[in-house]
């Protein structure tokens, strides 16, 4: 059974859902935008048999607390840090990784700050190189380069029903397995009062995400951490190229590509669980016979 909860993490509530044994491998999954943790209620208990798992939602994201700007700073460094602290509170030490779009970015700077505590990661359409960022981002960094109105204007219709709808549905083989309520759930989210403008800032500092690209990839080729790429192919905001790249810095990585958009767990979950508890049971060290008895 998945526990829902609330932990307070430098004075913000961060909600989370969390599965399995605690003194099992911890598995910490990072959701994406516009979504939250709600986008891996499927995966959670298709792990928790074997790993703990946790899955916060990031400060203004799902049920987790959206505080002004004048209160909270949005951006992708104090996501790695409340993130942090919250892994800290919790008593969790080293874990796994699944990252997927801001969840990319977010768990990468974990890393960098802490790479002896990352066991394994596991990226699902998280870009961290330019081969991944085709056309689609014209319009965004036409704002990195300017964020007066008329840019930042340019970003609204990304964040309506339309825009959320357009990245769920594009890309996907099947529309019809992609469940409605994933997108309404997020869009729930999306429509509260100001979080439009909070939104619009987070995505300018994303722009300090590519600028750390580099960093990225040192730390995967100094610290080669078992690696498995999970890739649905037609995605339009992240491009193959950017899966494929991983392997300069990381060749040992698994690469798997599936007929599939951007939210690839949510058509497309029976291929790729099955492929990521192999990973995980053959880079995590497994329970011992006295933890699978508690």
């Amino acid at each position: 059974m998945t526990s829902h909860r609330i932990a307070i993490v430098d004075g913000v509530e961060i909600f989370y859902r969390e599965a399995g044994k605690r003194s099992a491998p911890v598995v910490v999954l990072l959701h994406g935008f516009p979504s939250s943790s709600h986008m891996y209620r499927g995966l959670i208990p298709a792990l928790a048999d074997r790993y703990h798992v946790v899955a916060p939602d990031l400060p203004g994201f799902g049920l987790s607390a959206m505080p002004s700007p004048e209160a909270f700073e949005y951006g992708f460094a104090s996501f790695s840090n409340i993130i942090a602290a919250f892994l800290e509170q919790l008593g969790i030490g080293r874990y796994a990784l699944y990252v997927m779009d801001y969840g990319a970015p977010t768990g990468f700077r974990l890393a960098l700050a802490h790479p002896d505590r990352v066991t394994a990661l596991v990226v699902q359409n998280g870009n961290a190189y330019e081969d991944g960022m085709g056309d689609f981002w014209a319009p965004t960094r036409a704002y990195w380069a300017d964020n007066g109105p008329a840019n930042r204007d340019a970003m609204r219709p990304f964040l309506t029903l339309d825009g959320t709808r357009f990245q769920y549905l594009t890309g996907a083989a099947d529309t019809a397995q992609i469940d409605p309520a994933a997108w309404l759930i997020d869009q729930f989210f999306l429509d509260r009062p100001g979080a439009t403008e909070i939104q619009l800032d987070i995505i300018n500092d994303y722009r300090t995400n590519v600028a750390l690209y580099p960093e990225f990839h040192r730390y995967f080729r100094e610290h080669q951490p078992p690696t498995l790429i999970l890739w649905g192919e037609n995605d339009p905001i992240f491009l193959p190229g950017g899966a494929r790249a991983f392997l300069r810095d990381l060749p040992d990585a698994q690469l798997h590509f599936f007929d599939t958009g951007h939210f690839a767990l949510e058509e497309k979950a029976d291929e790729m669980v099955p492929i990521l508890r192999d990973f995980l049971a053959r880079s995590l060290p497994p329970m011992n016979a006295t933890q699978e008895g508690e």
